[in-house]
């Protein structure tokens, strides 16, 4: 049998369509009830779906009185706070095209973004770094947009483009993912089979506010089900979490590994009587780490696989549970298959993890990088990159990358976008960079260079701070006499931990 699991088509996404209407579709039914509550140790800041629907709409009309009209692209430089999903919500629902992005960028990868982009707008907070624009709406002028009257939403056909996110190419240059407003509408097949989300729950996301991780399943998922969004607020420290989910009652928590790695430091147990399961993304979890979950805190953990193109379409959930070390299986509507150079392999056998190109969820394509894009389409599926293996019952397990993007904190990142930057230091001849396992469960990035001396370390992390976002950066260097090669003089990374001593 071939490796294909088919779990039927998903209902059609209704035409006219805006993705910010289908976000707040509850807000007049629930008008008094909390749809976000920031939480930590200044108190409780409480957003009532009545006023959030207003404030995003206030935006829309703000932006487009700003003379703004559909279709223009904004992106988007705002700080971890609530200000960066209205904004975001208020561009889509007047029909413009935001592009959020982390505030950890330098202002010399801005600029490559806003020329990519053709950015008619910039909306920005003086503190996040930016290259400069003609023109920018500050934070203060995006606040007091939210007191104007509401714009209508901007309905129209589900194909058109609503909203594009950054992620690391295999190039080495962030490509530009775009995606349709449709894309909201594919998301509903994550809600029984990941979530278990009910309108009932108040889900945690540990996440910053502008992380598209944070957007999708911390804010937007829970609104469009009428639940309650928690989101701690900035510095919260992970030791703090297990106290704020007592304190606020959360059923449902989500985060990536890293934090539960964090949160689980400690040997106490976890005492979570609210709590109804948590939630995984963004990087594998390890059996290790799944298992001293569900010892600590006595609830189960559900992993969900997805990336850029296409958010998560693999998951486990309280439905269908994973078995052993898989991810999970295809969520209803979706059509997956594990390929290899000829196509779907044997079941049990390792080849590509792939989705049909027909998903709902899946992105429109990369901007302007047309070649890049049809690389990624092949005989109607979309492939991933990731390699995989699936059962004659539909689960899968994840064998890692077909090529040598990193993770770091459930961000990926090329290393050729980092070697690139790096090579420009006048010390570095030649550089390597990969991510290496430091202790179980627990990687970081290193870059190996060869030059005429050993570099300073403290020099180099200043260059790249200079040159990357905080996540791109390697936390340790190491410098060698020569790189190891293949016999056609390729650098073979991963042969590049094996020089790593800690």
């Amino acid at each position: 049998m071939l490796s294909i699991f088919d779990q039927g088509a998903f209902a059609p996404c209704p035409s006219p369509f805006n993705l910010a209407a289908h976000v707040l579709r509850h807000a007049s039914d629930l008008a008094d009830k909390p749809a976000l509550e920031v939480i930590g140790s200044h108190g409780c800041e409480s957003w009532s779906y009545s006023l959030l629907e207003a404030a995003v709409r206030g935006t829309g009309t703000g932006l487009l009185d700003s003379g703004l009209r559909p279709g223009d692209i904004l992106l988007m430089r705002l700080g971890n706070t609530v200000d960066f999903p209205i904004a975001y919500l208020g561009a889509i629902a007047a029909g413009l095209v935001p592009v959020p992005t982390s505030a950890e960028l330098t202002e010399g990868e801005t600029a490559k973004m806003i020329e990519d982009l053709d950015a008619a707008a910039v909306l920005r907070d003086p503190e996040v770094a930016c290259a400069p624009h003609s023109r920018q709406i500050l934070l203060p002028a995006l606040q007091q947009m939210r007191g104007l009257p509401a714009c209508s939403y901007d309905l129209g056909d589900p194909e058109r483009m609503a909203y594009a996110v950054y992620t690391s190419g295999t190039s080495g240059s962030p490509r530009a993912v775009a995606h349709a407003h449709r894309a909201i509408w594919a998301r509903q097949m994550m809600i029984r089979d990941w979530y278990d989300l009910t309108p009932d729950d108040r889900l945690l996301h540990a996440g910053a506010f502008n992380w598209t991780f944070t957007l999708g399943t911390g804010l937007m998922d829970p609104w469009a089900m009428g639940a309650t969004a928690l989101i701690p607020e900035p510095g919260t420290d992970p030791g703090d979490l297990p106290g704020l989910l007592r304190q606020h009652q959360a059923s449902i928590f989500a985060a990536a590994p890293g934090v539960y790695r964090k949160l689980l430091k400690g040997s106490a147990s976890l005492d979570l009587p609210d709590l109804r399961h948590g939630l995984c993304a963004g990087e594998k979890l390890s059996a290790h780490l799944h298992a001293n979950w569900r010892q600590r805190s006595q609830t189960e953990l559900y992993e969900a696989y997805g990336m850029s193109e296409c958010s998560t379409f693999i998951s486990s959930s309280p439905n269908h549970p994973a078995r052993g070390e898989a991810l999970g299986q295809p969520q209803p509507g979706r059509r997956v298959a594990i390929l290899g150079p000829d196509g779907p392999v044997e079941q049990g056998t390792e080849g590509t993890i792939a989705i049909a190109e027909s998903d709902p969820g899946l992105m429109l394509g990369y901007l302007n990088a047309a070649e890049e894009t049809a690389a990624r389409m092949q005989g109607g599926w979309f492939l991933t990159g990731d390699q995989g293996s699936m059962t004659p019952d539909g689960q899968i397990s994840y064998l890692g990358r077909a090529d040598d993007m990193m993770n770091a904190g459930g961000f990926r990142v090329s290393p050729i976008e980092v070697e690139t930057r790096l090579s420009a230091h006048p010390g570095i001849t030649q550089v390597g960079v990969t991510a290496v396992e430091v202790k179980t469960d627990s990687f970081i990035i290193v870059a190996f260079y060869t030059g005429p001396k050993e570099v300073n370390t403290e020099e180099l992390q200043d260059f790249a701070s200079a040159h990357l976002a905080r996540y791109k950066q390697p936390r340790a260097y190491v410098h060698l006499d020569s790189l190891p090669t293949g016999a056609n003089g390729k650098l073979l990374r991963r042969a590049l931990p094996a020089y790593f001593k800690g």
